[in-house]
């Protein structure tokens, strides 16, 4: 069965060139861009790993996050946060929040593979 991965993003150019690396690796890879209506993205389209931009329109990946973290539905989901801000304030504000791993833009293509593989080695089994 072919892994999913959903990317919230909001830039243009970030989802389509990881769109790219991680279709040619096999993946499905679902997109959505808005804030406010991710959770419920991510609800009926469940991945098996969510890649998390920071800032967002209407709701910040890190409210996102907290809100998946306190559902038991989604409560173990492996979440990979991107931010263009890679201050250590941004990294421990993620970590409270529950993140499973943190990367900062810009990132290499093998960054990003390793760390969704990673994550994907470790995803429980729904």
């Amino acid at each position: 069965m072919t892994k999913r991965v959903m990317l919230i993003e909001d830039e243009p150019n970030i989802i389509e060139a990881i769109g790219f690396i991680l279709s040619r690796e096999g993946l499905t890879v679902d997109t959505h861009s808005d804030g406010t209506t991710a959770n419920d993205k991510l609800r009926a389209n469940r991945p098996d790993v969510l890649i998390l931009d920071v800032m967002l329109p209407g709701k910040s990946g890190y409210d996102i996050l907290r809100e998946l973290r306190d559902d038991a539905a989604t409560a173990d989901l492996p979440v990979l946060m991107l931010t263009a801000r890679g201050q250590s304030r941004d990294r421990e504000t993620a970590e409270r929040a529950g993140v499973s791993a943190f990367m900062t833009k810009p990132f290499s293509n093998a960054e990003m593979l390793d760390q969704v593989r990673r994550l994907l080695a470790s995803a429980p089994r729904v």
